[in-house]
């Protein structure tokens, strides 16, 4: 199985580098640590590294990376001579991990998973437990630890319907693997029975909840003053403010389009969009253009651009990193993903903050989380354009259907809180075994 699996690995890596490499470049930024993505880390890692325990944590990208950081920060004091490396795959992951970690926290590049690059990056880190947070399952990898004596964790463990198929489809391959996890933090029941349905040992698996409840702690340094930001462009204080969070195609210019019609009713209404991915900013601005939308991008406006009031009604949002700041100020929140895309992205953010949120029916990949919020009436989800339009407008009429819809959220949030807690419980329980040095009772 392994040699075969190389084979095909390694056709598939050659014939679809060209695409890869391709969306690289066009994101820029893609050349520090580029070795790093083959397992050729830096003398000055290895150094740091040499005859410490390691625990090496993988958060695949952006959405991952709140999650890490909160993790670390909860496992940190209790392993205080334990070195901490974390990777991710995207440049904007690096980006975030940089922004967030302190620089004791060293960080690199996931490697690719050919059997070279693997043992290269595993010799060099020589990690004395990984934990995998939301990660693929990336066979080589888990091979090559396995090999080693690694224990493996995976945290926030969830299995959507298309992977969880996907894994029983090629059970042969996958069920090997699954079975090598030493420790599963498994989000809900369900997620757990479908964790042993692909392979995973019951023993293994504990349900903690979900990390991203935890994640959406809202005490770290204000970065962004948003309400000034808003004044320079000429946004009135008493403006409503919509606000499109990690919007993907074609959700941009629905949402323009449903803020020029309100704005009829709510003649202050301004549109703050943020795309997902961030890059895709020029193409939305042109799109907004033809439809005649008056915007600015973000990162045009520097400390002495002043705007007066109607000259924008749109903020287009080309930056990384401060969606959560800009929800702080929203009126109105849209969760983006779930209406012309599917999938959905993360509402915890907005309700924890005890915003009023609209989501579309495509939730797929926060379903629970989704299904909570609904249920105890700290969000409306609408099934399509014509839902959204209204809920935002009476949404935007009814103060007090705001309130409430907020403080139902920030309840369904609190209810919530502890799984990185215990997560981070599981893991020591296992770096015991291992005669490491643990602080409790912190």
């Amino acid at each position: 199985m392994r040699i075969l699996y190389n084979i095909l690995f390694t056709i598939l890596f050659v014939l679809s580098s060209p695409y890869y490499f391709m969306r690289m470049w066009r994101r820029g930024n893609w050349r520090p640590g580029f070795r790093e993505r083959f397992g050729h880390y830096s003398a000055g890692l290895k150094q740091v590294l040499t005859n410490r325990h390691v625990i090496w944590i993988h958060a695949v990208s952006v959405g991952e990376v709140n999650l890490c950081t909160q993790l670390i920060h909860a496992l940190e004091p209790h392993v205080p001579n334990i070195k901490i490396v974390v990777s991710t795959t995207t440049t904007t992951g690096m980006g975030e991990l940089r922004s967030r970690l302190p620089t004791h926290i060293s960080k690199i590049y996931y490697p690719v998973d050919r059997r070279k690059c693997v043992n290269r990056a595993l010799a060099i880190i020589n990690p004395t437990a990984i934990v995998l947070v939301e990660a693929e399952i990336w066979p080589n990898f888990i091979w090559r630890a396995g090999d080693r004596g690694i224990p493996l964790f995976l945290a926030n463990a969830r299995l959507s319907d298309r992977s969880h198929r996907g894994y029983k489809r090629f059970g042969r391959l996958f069920r090997p693997l699954f079975a090598s996890f030493a420790g599963i933090g498994a989000q809900n029941e369900e997620d757990a029975g479908r964790l042993q349905e692909v392979g995973c040992r019951p023993e293994a698996i504990r349900i903690v909840g979900n990390l991203k409840f935890d994640a959406a702690k809202l005490d770290e340094r204000h970065i962004l003053d948003v309400p000034t930001l808003l004044r320079q462009i000429g946004v009135p204080p008493d403006a409503p403010i919509l606000i499109g969070g990690s919007t993907h195609a074609g959700e941009e210019i629905l949402l323009a389009e449903i803020a020029q019609r309100l704005r009829a009713r709510f003649p202050k209404l301004f549109l703050v969009l943020v795309p997902r991915h961030f890059e895709r900013a020029r193409e939305i601005g042109r799109q907004l253009q033809e439809r005649g939308v008056k915007f600015v991008y973000r990162n045009d406006i520097i400390t002495n651009t002043q705007l007066h009031e109607g000259e924008v009604d749109c903020l287009l949002v080309n930056t990384t990193g401060e969606l959560r700041f800009f929800y702080q100020n929203a009126t109105v929140v849209f969760v983006g993903k779930s209406l012309t895309a599917v999938g959905g992205q993360n509402p915890i953010e907005p309700g924890a903050l005890g915003k009023a949120m609209v989501l579309g029916p495509n939730m797929q990949n926060f379903a629970d989380i989704t299904r909570s919020f609904v249920a105890q009436k700290g969000a409306i989800q609408v099934r399509d354009r014509e839902g959204l339009e209204g809920a935002i407008a009476g949404l935007l009429a009814d103060e007090n259907r705001r309130a409430e819809l907020g403080r139902n959220a920030q309840r369904v949030v609190h209810e919530n809180l502890g799984a990185i807690d215990r997560t981070v419980e599981m893991i020591l329980e296992h770096l015991k075994k291992h005669d490491i040095y643990i602080v409790s009772g912190i």
